[in-house]
């Protein structure tokens, strides 16, 4: 390892590619980037709305967006890893905003070509009658912040129902990750990540230091499950925040 080199860079590309919502229409996305505290932004855009789309006249009935993706990112270390927070609005025949669904995924570990298909949910109220008051109003509840998918706390008193799916690809390139003690696995390029646990299909990263080698799944690497010199404790069991997304589903 070279002592000079203290940061590593994570650069993302790709595209939201496209969403499944049946019954919907006239439907757009926004998406947010949310990481830990050693992570900076060092190029391109942390936050995107897209182009509102109309379903496809097929039988899939199936929204296309490709709306770009391209950002990078620097950090002294990988606890914390970045996730994509998304989030479908529907315009209803009044011109309002109507949430249709949020959802999040962490950014593949590996280098390659990742494609994710990412759940989605939405809040539901908590009481007959403000579901009677929002049927009036034309509003669902909603997040006051998206950001809030990406963190568990509080989210195991929250009342939510599944609805819909978003496609999205990435593009990963990483760069001075191994000079920092950290290998890739071969596994990762060209994957598909469906709905199962971040800790598959996202590949590994092998710590490497002067005793030897220790091996950490994604939710160990995701939720910062290890000591100050980077080594997961095996003893430890932290669930990761994508999981409790897909359990509340």
């Amino acid at each position: 390892m070279e002592s000079g080199t203290t940061v590593f860079l994570l650069s993302v590309t790709g595209q939201i590619a496209s969403a499944d919502f049946p019954g919907m229409n006239d439907l757009y996305c926004k998406h947010c980037f949310v990481a830990g505290q050693d992570w900076a932004v060092t190029g391109g855009q942390e936050e995107g709305i897209s182009q509102i789309a109309r379903a496809s006249l097929d039988g899939q009935r199936r929204i296309v967006w490709n709306f770009p993706l391209d950002i990078t990112f620097r950090s002294t270390s990988p606890f914390g890893w970045p996730q994509i927070v998304i989030s479908v609005f529907e315009m209803d025949s009044f011109g309002n905003e109507v949430i249709r669904g949020y959802g999040a995924v962490h950014i593949p570990l590996s280098p390659g070509t990742h494609n994710a298909k990412i759940p989605m949910f939405v809040p539901e109220s908590s009481s007959l009658i403000q579901r009677f008051t929002g049927m009036i109003m034309g509003k669902r509840p909603e997040f006051v912040d998206a950001r809030v998918v990406a963190n568990g706390e509080g989210r195991d008193v929250t009342r939510v129902n599944s609805q819909g799916w978003v496609k999205v690809q990435f593009n990963i390139i990483t760069k001075d990750l191994k000079r920092l003690g950290y290998e890739h696995s071969a596994q990762g390029a060209n994957s598909e990540v469906k709905n199962q646990g971040p800790s598959e299909g996202m590949g590994l990263l092998t710590k490497t230091n002067g005793s030897g080698r220790s091996k950490a799944k994604a939710n160990e690497i995701l939720a910062g499950d290890g000591d100050e010199e980077g080594e997961p404790d095996n003893d430890r069991r932290v669930s990761n925040d994508q999981s409790s997304v897909q359990n509340m589903n």
